[in-house]
């Protein structure tokens, strides 16, 4: 009698929780597959903007750096132009004196 008690209480046991059939599975999973691939899909637009903008800001950079370089010898230009002009006005005042003194 132990023993078929057992028996019985053990198919209950088995039969109680069932198996999951295909169907159920893929009713369960398709919505979760609808939504990852509409995640990767947001994610691939996201990479690919990030991208754009890493590649623009590196436009950037290099504009900014050619205009730097150019900036120095524009200013290295003007300042040797300015020890010419300081050069140049020592002489005229070194003529204008030697004018004065004749």
């Amino acid at each position: 009698m132990k023993k078929l008690l057992t028996v019985m209480i053990a198919a209950m046991f088995i039969f109680a929780f069932g198996c999951a059939s295909k169907d159920y599975v893929k009713q369960e999973i398709d919505p979760l597959v609808d939504r990852i691939g509409k995640l990767e899909t947001k994610v691939n637009n996201l990479e690919s903007k990030v991208n754009a903008l890493d590649k623009k800001i590196d436009d950037c950079c290099t504009k900014a750096d050619d205009a730097a370089k150019r900036a120095e010898a524009a200013a290295q230009k003007a300042e040797d132009a300015a020890k010419r002009a300081e050069a140049a006005a020592q002489k005229a005042g070194k003529a204008f004196e030697l004018q004065q003194k004749k």
